[in-house]
């Protein structure tokens, strides 16, 4: 059997927090596929941008791999000869630039989305911008920068344009509430949205992918996975839902732990639920008018009249057992190592 080469693309080029993050996932991913039909190889960017290339994704490994320039490292990825790689990365050069190196410049096949769709759907204000003009609701929202001054009246949700995790996420509920709210966000982003608090019903992810059948490219949703929010003492999510850091050291060095992936936190969504057939139509729209391909996330807030609002996108995967896709997936009788010969051979047959 012809064994594919398989490159998994982890690390960060900014922080040593999302290079945890991205091994985290990745070394999860390359756990689940060791008995597939891959030869796995590995690229590990580090903060700075020097390139490793270790044998595994522990700690000890990767820090065993001694660090090369980015010249050499690109020079040893080229050698590398690999037949698809899977972007693991979740700083915005790893989500962007370093997939449009494996693709443009390295003529390198990937799983996933290009970089250009990735910056894209990153930037909140775009994405929202262009799933509108495909007929998803969106809240009312304004973009400001440094010293404008807010005109949408409270309740609103004051968010860095282009960050993750939640991170510097506020509801305002009054006016003196505002300037906090947006100095928290200013510290995430050089631009910040504004955007009218819907009424807390409910929120939930909806996941797609892309399976190939004799009549083309077919898009399939997947169950939905439901968020623990309440209008009174969680309205909305922040950091702290997302991800925490055991800190048994004593020195915050402990390791990442994912919040949302326990039954206190989200669960997924019986089919038959009536707000499924609406959020499966809002995600296969903001699929197709975010130029994804292989897979796509979408978060959605639905109102308590049962109307669902596209919030943003999240349009990776990283094929760890822990990935909302994945889980996703899953729950739809499409184990992750099915899904991931799936996306495999799709990015294969497409090449760069």
């Amino acid at each position: 059997m012809t064994r594919t080469r398989l490159l998994h693309l982890a690390g960060s080029a900014e922080s040593a927090f999302l290079a945890d993050l991205s091994r985290l996932y990745a070394a999860g991913a390359l756990a689940a596929a060791s008995d597939g039909p891959y030869e796995h190889v590995i690229a590990w960017v580090e903060p700075g941008g020097g390139w490793r290339f270790p044998a595994d994704l522990s700690r000890e490994a990767v820090a065993a791999a001694p660090v090369v320039s980015r010249a050499k490292g690109l020079a040893v990825l080229a050698s590398l000869e690999v037949d698809v790689a899977l972007p693991q990365m979740f700083c915005r050069p790893g989500m962007t630039a370093y997939r449009s190196l494996l693709t443009d410049v390295l003529g390198v096949g990937m799983v996933g989305n290009t970089g250009e769709t990735m910056a894209l759907g990153a930037h909140k204000q775009r994405a929202r911008a262009i799933v509108a003009a495909a007929g998803v609701a969106v809240p009312e929202g304004e973009v400001l920068r440094p010293g404008d001054v807010p005109t949408l009246a409270p309740p609103v949700v004051v968010k860095p344009v282009d960050a993750d995790n939640s991170h510097g996420v506020t509801l305002v509920r009054s006016v003196d509430e505002y300037d906090a709210a947006l100095a928290a966000a200013f510290g995430h982003a050089s631009e910040v949205l504004v955007e009218s608090y819907v009424e807390l019903g409910r929120e939930v992810r909806c996941g797609i992918v892309e399976r190939t059948t004799p009549d083309g490219v077919e898009l399939v949703c997947l169950p939905l996975e439901e968020y623990a929010v309440d209008a009174d003492t969680k309205p909305v999510r922040d950091a702290a839902d997302k991800i925490t850091r055991s800190d048994d050291d004593g020195e915050g060095g402990g390791d990442l732990r994912l919040m949302a992936k326990d039954a206190d936190h989200a669960w997924i969504v019986p089919l038959d639920d009536p707000v499924v057939p609406a959020v499966h139509e809002l995600a296969r729209r903001a699929h197709v008018a975010l130029g994804c391909r292989d897979h796509s996330l979408v978060d959605v807030r639905i109102d308590p009249d049962g109307t669902p609002y596209f919030l943003e996108a999240s349009l990776y995967c990283s094929f760890a057992p822990s990935s909302v896709v994945v889980m996703m997936a899953a729950a739809a009788g499409t184990d992750l190592a099915e899904l991931l010969a799936e996306q495999v051979a799709a990015a294969a047959a497409r090449g760069a």
